[in-house]
């Protein structure tokens, strides 16, 4: 199959002289930009067509951004202008006219679509359908979880009630009988493990650790965040240092693309390095509970990745889109969107690495080195923080990166099957054995309220209050992204008065604040009740529960009293009869 070369890219590469032989890669691609942009501009005063339109990526406009990997490494290039960003897209209005006819009364209803009211509601519905499905999940965990278990009852019903008779295949008898195993390995740690009675100068000590323990890991958390902070107003003002020097040559071009890069790779290696920190911290501490060392993991990780991602959309969103000439910007939307793919493609791939040093090399150095059977343990609460990260990271770019869910898909089914591979061969289970299935409903909870809840604040603070440019996307020429919506609205009252009422609610009700905190408020309203009636019902099986043991040790104490009472009347009849055979006898 030919090469497809356009004819400005025919035209531009035989009017390049022959001195070009021997310059740099960098000033070749410059002049050969230069006069594609040249030909662009003669053909749009020739067609009158608008340059966005004429300026689709051809080969040459592909070579000139460099090469494929570094493209993918950083998101720009031909992804610039693709589907793949807010700048792609356009601020049109389709209508659907009635041709050459001069009736237009005959046409009808005037089918039209808006496209800024499009990728307006497209972004609100996607939040507002997650949020409907993370709270039903979560209360439907919070009911699950919410049961009253007690480990010996369970205990008894797992021997004599877990066994589904219907199972006959091979595989499936083997993994119910392994996952009954595992259940009854976890109830009997629980059973088994006791309070341990210690002195107050034990507790004292244990006390002073945890408070040590908890100190070094808010400071380390505080430098990080600081060390964030100061560092990516530096990659800023290096960016900005960098625009204005506008050279072309191969290794500025290298260098820029390293700059791009290093803000993502040190934000992933804090999060890769940092909870490592953690866990040796972790080992000063005296936890009697697995589940409690890893709530307090958790609490730590999640601690450090939020105030992480609080300095990172500061920086964006303070920074960048405050004053996007600084860096010479025209559509810092798609900027930001680069940034974000550019943060959730570093975090594949320190996952990745993680899990090729820390398991599979760590394995492999145990067994052969060290001499032992030993394998790491699958770190639940660090995995699971990680994947919230990622989809975290997915929320917040969905404006600016209308595909970045599609990347982050793609990233989870990576992840799926190289983290299973690596647990059946790296990985062994923990030495104390404990119901990780309890943690659900925790996580849960994380995903909804830090994760999501954060992303949506950022999201809606960025269309209701910071401009968007001017020469992109969809709502280019507007003060805020919310504006198109009013627009619409204006437009729709105006051509017919039907819809004036339209106009109204949205004036009293979308655009006043107090509707969506009093949305806000029924709704935390609403969940609130749900946890009171669970947690009543809770409260009802506890009592229950507990009247079900009363009883059953009032039933032993009449059962000891009647064995009592018929151990006393056994030595008298059997003196009764002892008598009457005396008797009988002298008789």
């Amino acid at each position: 199959m030919e090469p497809c070369w356009s004819t400005a890219t025919l035209r531009v590469l035989s009017s390049m002289p022959s001195r070009t032989i021997g310059r740099s890669r960098g000033a070749i691609l410059s002049q050969n930009y230069n006069r594609t942009m040249q030909l662009c501009r003669r053909r749009q005063s020739r067609t009158g067509r608008p340059l966005l339109l004429a300026l689709r990526p051809t080969k040459h406009l592909w070579l000139s951004r460099g090469d494929g990997p570094g493209q993918l490494r950083t998101g720009r290039g031909y992804f610039t202008d693709s589907l793949m960003y807010y700048g792609y897209y356009s601020n049109y209005t389709l209508t659907k006219t009635c041709g050459n006819t001069n009736d237009q009364s005959s046409c009808g209803f005037h089918l039209s679509y808006n496209m800024p009211l499009a990728y307006f509601f497209t972004i609100g519905m996607a939040f507002f359908i997650t949020c409907i499905i993370l709270v039903y999940s979560m209360s439907k965990s919070f009911g699950l979880s919410f049961r009253v278990d007690r480990s010996k009852g369970l205990l008894a019903m797992k021997v004599f009630c877990s066994w589904d008779f219907k199972v006959t295949k091979k595989s499936s008898v083997r993994l119910q009988s392994e996952n009954i195993s595992t259940q009854l390995k976890e109830l009997v740690a629980e059973v088994n493990r006791k309070e341990v009675k210690s002195s107050w100068l034990q507790r004292l000590a244990i006390v002073c650790i945890q408070i040590l323990a908890w100190t070094i890991c808010i400071g380390s958390t505080a430098a990080c965040t600081c060390a964030i902070y100061y560092f990516s107003e530096h990659m800023h003002k290096d960016l900005q240092v960098r625009v204005r020097s506008s050279s072309n040559t191969t290794e500025s071009l290298l260098l820029k693309e390293a700059s791009l890069l290093a803000l993502p790779v040190a934000v992933s290696s804090i999060n890769l390095l940092v909870p490592g920190f953690f866990n040796t911290v972790a080992w000063m501490e005296e936890y009697d509970s697995p589940s409690k060392r890893n709530y307090v993991a958790i609490f730590r990780n999640l601690m450090l990745k939020v105030s992480v991602l609080g300095v990172l959309c500061y920086h964006w969103l303070g920074r960048v889109a405050a004053d996007p000439g600084s860096v010479s910007l025209k559509c810092w939307e798609s900027f930001v969107g680069q940034e974000l793919y550019r943060f959730l493609l570093m975090d594949f791939i320190f996952t990745m690495l993680d899990t090729f040093f820390g398991e599979f090399l760590w394995r492999l150095f145990s067994q052969k080195v060290l001499k032992k059977e030993r394998k790491p343990v699958f770190d639940i609460a660090r995995n699971v923080l990680e994947l919230i990260y990622g989809q975290t990271l997915a929320w917040l770019g969905v404006l600016f990166t209308p595909l970045l869910p599609v990347v982050q898909v793609i990233k989870l089914l990576f992840l799926f099957y190289m983290k299973k591979t690596s647990l059946m061969m790296n990985c062994q289970a923990p030495r104390k054995p404990w119901r990780a299935s309890q943690m659900t409903t925790f996580f849960i909870t994380l995903l909804c309220f830090p994760s999501f809840l954060g992303a949506a604040v950022c999201v809606t603070y960025t269309m209701w209050t910071i401009k968007p440019s001017d020469s992109c996307g969809p709502f280019r020429g507007l003060n805020t992204m919310f504006q198109a919506g009013k627009i619409w609205v204006e437009q729709l009252a105006k051509n017919d008065q039907k819809f004036r009422w339209v106009l109204l609610a949205h004036k009293y009700l979308v655009e006043n604040p107090f509707f969506l905190f009093l949305a806000a408020g029924i709704f935390l309203i609403v969940i609130y009740f749900h946890s009171q009636v669970v947690d009543g019902q809770r409260k009802i099986i506890e009592l229950l529960q507990e009247q079900i043991e009363n009883e059953g040790e009032d039933k032993k104490f009449l059962i000891t009293r009647l064995q009592d009472i018929h151990e006393q009347k056994r030595p008298l009849s059997s003196r009764r009869i002892r008598g009457a055979s005396e008797e009988s006898s002298f008789s």
